[in-house]
C-alpha cells in the first residue's frame, strides 16, 4: 500500500535533486510529490509504495523522513470542479482534509483526520 513520506529539504539548489537521485538509485518510484515552501526549507510530500525501501534510501544518503502517514488515494477523472465535490463529501461527513495533492494517473491523494470516515464519504 502506498503511503505519504514527509521530508525537510534545506532550501539551497539540488536538495530535491539529491532526494530524487537517492530514490532513484534504490529503484524507488515516486508516484505523486508536493512541495511547500515555509522560509528556509521546504516540505516535500512523496507517495511511494515501497516505504520501507525509500526511507532505507532517503537515510543513506542524510536525508530524513520526518512523518509517514497512510493516506486516502482516488482515482478521479481530470475535469473542472472534481475537487470540489470530493471536499464537499468529505466536508459533509465532517472529515477535515489536512493533506492533498495529485500523483500520476489522476489520482487524487488526501491525508485526512479520520480516514476511515474519509473512505466511506467518496
Amino acid at each position: 500500500m502506498a503511503k505519504d513520506l514527509t521530508v525537510v529539504l534545506k532550501d539551497r539548489p539540488g536538495t530535491l535533486a539529491d532526494m530524487g537521485e537517492a530514490l532513484g538509485r534504490a529503484g524507488i518510484n515516486i508516484d505523486g510529490i508536493c512541495g511547500v515552501h515555509c522560509q528556509d526549507e521546504t516540505a516535500i510530500h512523496i507517495l511511494v509504495e515501497d516505504v520501507d525501501g525509500a526511507r532505507r534510501a532517503l537515510e543513506a544518503s542524510g536525508i530524513e523522513v520526518s512523518d509517514e502517514r497512510e493516506v486516502l488515494i482516488m482515482e478521479v477523472e481530470d475535469r473542472p470542479g472534481v475537487v470540489g465535490d470530493v471536499a464537499r463529501s468529505l466536508a459533509n461527513a465532517g472529515v477535515n482534509i489536512e493533506l492533498v495533492y495529485l500523483a500520476t494517473n489522476t489520482r487524487l491523494v488526501i491525508g485526512a483526520d479520520d480516514l476511515d470516515k474519509a473512505r466511506a464519504a467518496v
